[in-house]
């Protein structure tokens, strides 16, 4: 059977057109326990995604080399390796971080379709939607997916996207690149698989050489002088319950505070981000940084409020910061940006480094 004919066969026999993710949480904010972001790192993104958990992949590797010729394989960050016989035309990103890279890459003509929080660059914001977060909870339309012809998909890993949907895709002969960056590092390993994946490897070496001198930078002039604070920021807060969310140990963002100069508070777990008021409170945080988004923007005066919060160093001597969340916390190209503005949040008696 042709693979058009088998992804016929599928749909007609019932395929559903949303697989729901399992295990995931709600946007930072929502009355919905301990997230499973971007993103997480928080990969995928977590301004309007569901933050996702960190733990450890596999080691991907690329192959052939940059400068070769389709057909190229590449093994993913689930540890699925992935051949295609020519450069993609038809490309469907399920992450707002995967839609960045995709562009910046020079691939964004190619991008037939994303997810609903693909908001940047402006071209990506008018393209199909093929997922939807609502009571049903994470949602992937694969028959949509299958009617634009897509010969590369771009998810997140660790939960990103469900595991469901990226079975299905396959079953229907759908290459599927799963990425997930834990840190810093890994951002820029993902951008190269997917600039392998897309044809666009010499720039995404340019993209990832360029990045990382402006975040080396940063990091230098922060942490050369000074002492760093200890730094709690908020993945979210919700007013109902009182549940705390921060950095999970072993997660994108702390790496992120420390390297823009400061102390990280985080939960205390690898993987978790529900951090008990009692253990905030013993970490007595000097700073609070708030990182808002649409989705999500508590104010310094909400936090005063707060029952309990008081007796924290940060909230008496006023130090509550805002910073913009999406640059901070998206794992693709702006994250020089948000690293810039977080470091400028948590040290301000440090002169920055002159953007390129």
């Amino acid at each position: 059977m042709s693979t058009r004919s088998r992804r016929r066969a599928v749909i007609a026999l019932g395929l559903s057109a949303a697989f729901v993710l399992t295990g995931c949480a709600a946007p930072a904010g929502s009355p919905v326990s301990a997230p499973s972001d971007a993103t997480g790192s928080i990969a995928p993104a977590l301004t309007a995604s569901p933050v996702a958990v960190v733990s450890p992949s596999p080691s991907p590797s690329v192959s052939p080399s940059e400068a070769a010729a389709f057909p190229v394989t590449v093994t993913d960050d689930d540890g699925t390796a992935l051949s295609l016989d020519a450069e993609p035309q038809h490309i469907v990103s399920l992450t707002p971080a995967n839609t960045e890279i995709l562009f910046e890459l020079g691939a964004g003509g190619r991008v037939v379709a994303t997810d609903e929080s693909s908001d940047y660059p402006a071209d990506a914001a008018s393209l199909p939607r093929v997922t939807s977060f609502g009571a049903a909870g994470f949602t992937i339309d694969v028959e949509q997916i299958v009617a634009l012809d897509a010969d590369l998909v771009v998810a997140g890993g660790n939960g990103g996207t469900p595991p469901d949907a990226i079975a299905q895709l396959r079953d229907l002969d759908i290459p599927v690149l799963v990425v997930y960056a834990p840190s810093i590092e890994g951002v820029y390993h993902d951008i190269a698989l997917i600039g392998q994946a897309t044809g666009e490897g010499a720039a995404a070496t340019t993209l990832t050489t360029d990045m990382r001198a402006e975040i080396d930078a940063i990091q230098a002039a922060v942490t050369g002088s000074g002492t760093a604070p200890r730094t709690y920021y908020e993945v979210g807060y919700t007013d109902t319950t009182g549940q705390i969310f921060a950095p999970a140990d072993q997660s994108f963002l702390a790496e992120m505070i420390t390297a823009a100069g400061g102390d990280a508070i985080t939960t205390g777990d690898p993987v978790s981000y529900e951090l008990p008021l009692e253990k905030l409170i013993k970490a007595d945080p000097e700073l609070i940084l708030l990182g808002v988004n649409p989705f999500y923007a508590p104010t310094p005066e909400a936090v005063k409020a707060r029952s309990g919060w008081k007796v924290m160093t940060a909230v008496k001597n006023d130090a509550i910061r805002i910073v913009q969340d999406t640059e901070i916390t998206r794992p693709g190209p702006r994250l020089p940006i948000g690293l810039r503005n977080l470091a400028a949040a948590i040290r301000p008696d440090v002169t920055l480094p002159v953007a390129p």
